[in-house]
């Protein structure tokens, strides 16, 4: 009974003594993220790291693209309005809207007393240079047969000078208006006569009108087998954009169609307004979709050279700079600035910040981010 008694207070030491006892320490549970100066820490542990995906820098052939808003014009030099040269009646006409005709070809009949002194004036000119050129000779004859003077034959010889000068005046003027002085005769019309080949592509004639020599044109005559199409490029993007680079044209008219085309001139000033020069574009036009006026957007592209793209899910932005985390060691990350350029397909270009073989965070960048709160 006493051995029972005893061995239950020993038991009742024993376990206040284990009571007593303090609790063994936890382990500390690590942390998802750790700042290491400017080094973001991902341990192994971390059940962020499995979140994380990298991609590897390299660098491809890419031709950078430029657009600009656009319009189609005729090219000035195959592009003619034609109005009457004198005030006169129209009274016949050659052509028709949409016909094709050659340089030279007649396009109306225009009566014309000014016309008519024109003539007048070519005749007499004609007549007072064959007159003196005549007495010319005769005075040289006589001189040479010893009955003229020097006085006389000097004088036949300035005034054939000074007549010959007015017909060639006079013939001058005729072949302003495309005249033919060989078969002219006096008091016919005035053939009004294409300066270009082309089609007419206005026609505004009308047989009886009286027409002024400052009255609007009554034709167009235009070439647009080849056009121009007229855009801007910012003064920025100059370097980009060189005379005879390949370009595609594309207008509302057409969608999805790629017109070719490639930069003819371009502007040796910067328009002060809009702080962009002038880009012209020849495209061929041989089945005359291109109408001038017509509102187009021109698609500059550069030649092709090695330049290094990313996801741009990769891309951070912080107070309008744009940055990705760099992989320095497996686990560890740094901020990288970058400096971006055009966006295509999902992928930015990087202009700097970048090398081929950096390793970059392209998702769950935006977990780094706690680390730096």
């Amino acid at each position: 009974m006493l051995c029972f008694k005893c061995i239950t207070q020993l038991l009742l030491v024993m376990s206040l003594l284990w009571a007593c006892q303090p609790n063994p320490p936890q382990q500390a549970e690590e942390p998802n993220l750790v700042m290491k100066g400017d080094t973001v820490v991902v341990p192994a542990r971390s059940t962020i790291r499995s979140q994380l995906k990298t991609y590897l820098v390299t660098q491809e052939q890419y031709r950078q693209q430029l657009t600009s808003a656009a319009t189609v014009q005729a090219i000035p030099n195959q592009y003619a309005d034609i109005a009457p040269p004198f005030d006169g009646r129209i009274l016949r006409s050659f052509v028709q809207l949409g016909q094709s005709v050659a340089a030279g070809a007649p396009l109306f009949e225009l009566s014309s007393p000014d016309f008519t002194d024109a003539q007048k004036a070519y005749f007499q000119a004609r007549q007072q240079h064959q007159l003196a050129d005549l007495n010319f000779k005769r005075q040289q004859d006589l001189m040479e047969n010893g009955v003229g003077t020097q006085r006389e034959l000097e004088e036949a010889r300035t005034n054939a000078a000074i007549q010959q000068k007015e017909y060639e005046n006079a013939l001058a003027s005729l072949r302003l208006f495309r005249a033919d002085a060989a078969k002219l005769t006096l008091g016919q019309p005035l053939v009004v006569r294409s300066p270009i080949a082309g089609q007419v592509i206005r026609n505004s004639i009308v047989v009886g009108q009286y027409l002024t020599d400052n009255a609007t044109p009554v034709a167009t005559v235009a070439e647009l087998s080849k056009v121009w199409v007229a855009g801007q490029v910012k003064e920025k993007d100059i370097r980009f954009v060189h005379q005879n680079d390949e370009v595609s044209v594309q207008v509302t008219a057409y969608p999805g169609e790629n017109i070719p085309g490639r930069v003819f001139h371009l502007s040796e000033t910067v328009d002060e307004a809009t702080k962009a020069i002038e880009a012209l574009v020849l495209c061929p036009n041989p089945n005359r979709k291109l109408k001038p006026g017509m509102y187009a957007t021109i698609r500059f592209i550069e030649q092709a050279q090695p330049t290094i793209l990313i996801p741009a899910a990769a891309l951070l932005q912080r107070e309008e700079k744009s940055y990705v985390f760099l992989q320095t060691a497996p686990g560890h990350y740094i901020r990288r600035s970058l400096e971006t350029g055009d966006t295509q397909n999902g992928r930015v270009v990087v202009k700097s910040g970048l090398k081929a073989g950096d390793v970059i965070v392209s998702t769950g960048a935006f977990y780094l981010l706690q680390a730096e709160q």
